[in-house]
């Protein structure tokens, strides 16, 4: 079965240490893309497409400098895209592998992911399936350097990103 990812009812989140204090959470609307299931609603493969212009930290000034050259470069690097290359049972969920492409960096990632059965929406009766999926990743991995030193010693953004998906989509 083919699903259409519904942008108005998923969202790509992260979180990521700060001052080595706090962490900054900031999500990411108009994700868009294509799953494909089995007949029992099982994933067997993903894509999806992040647009980086809608990253949104609750902070402007940051949402811009995330935007801007010194991390994704959305001029240059409009999406973050992800295209599964297999997808396996494992425990209650799947690991979905696949490739991930950010900063014009692509490299294999394997997502941990939880799928639901299809469900009927009762406003619109249309068939829909929904999912999380999780992964931490290193952004120096992905071109993402960006940093500044503390005179404490560390740095002001920690290496290590932790992505949450939350997806609901549509069969097509």
């Amino acid at each position: 079965m083919n699903w259409t990812i519904d942008s108005a009812h998923t969202t790509a989140g992260f979180k990521v240490r700060h001052l080595g204090l706090t962490n900054v959470r900031g999500t990411f609307s108009g994700v868009s893309g294509t799953i494909e299931t089995d007949d029992q609603g099982r994933p067997t493969s993903v894509k999806a497409s992040i647009p980086v212009k809608t990253v949104n930290t609750g902070n402007a000034d940051r949402d811009g400098h995330l935007q801007g050259a010194d991390f994704f470069d959305a001029a240059a690097h409009p999406s973050i895209e992800f295209v599964s290359t297999s997808v396996t049972p494992s425990g209650d969920g799947y690991d979905i592998q696949g490739h991930l492409t950010m900063h014009g960096v692509t490299k294999p990632v394997t997502l941990k992911a939880e799928v639901s059965a299809p469900v009927t929406d009762p406003f619109s009766q249309a068939r829909k399936i929904g999912g999380e999926a999780t992964i931490d990743i290193s952004r120096k991995d992905f071109g993402l350097t960006w940093n500044a030193a503390l005179e404490t010693g560390g740095v002001m953004v920690a290496d290590k990103v932790q992505i949450h998906l939350e997806v609901e989509a549509v069969q097509a």
